[in-house]
């Protein structure tokens, strides 16, 4: 019994990741307070982060407006922030590193 859990052990440390790696979450934890929240206004978000450095079209859904209403995204050069209509509804942080353990960026 000792033994198989002695193995077990061993083969978990062998299974943890690089202390190099950086997760993007828990970069995106700290830097959380320096993006948009949800609900403000493109106003506000202009406002408070200058202009962005690109504006995408808004897009909806097939159908009516109010089960599928328009979503437009902002990109800065850490973030995306994703509209409903002319509010806020996400901020997602960008990968800071080709290293950094996270989702690709929108190409």
């Amino acid at each position: 019994m000792f033994l198989a859990l002695a193995l077990s052990t061993g083969l978990l440390l062998q299974a943890s990741p690089a202390s190099a790696d950086t997760l993007l979450v828990e970069r995106v934890r700290a830097e959380s307070g320096d993006m948009p929240a949800r609900g403000q206004s493109m106003a506000q978000v202009e406002k408070h982060f200058g202009a962005p450095q690109r504006k995408h079209a808004p897009v909806a859904g097939p159908g009516d407006r109010q089960h599928n209403p328009p979503i437009t995204r902002w990109d800065y050069a850490g973030f995306s922030v994703y509209f409903e209509h002319s509010h806020v509804v996400d901020a997602v942080a960008a990968k800071a590193s080709p290293n950094e353990i996270g989702p690709k960026p929108v190409q």
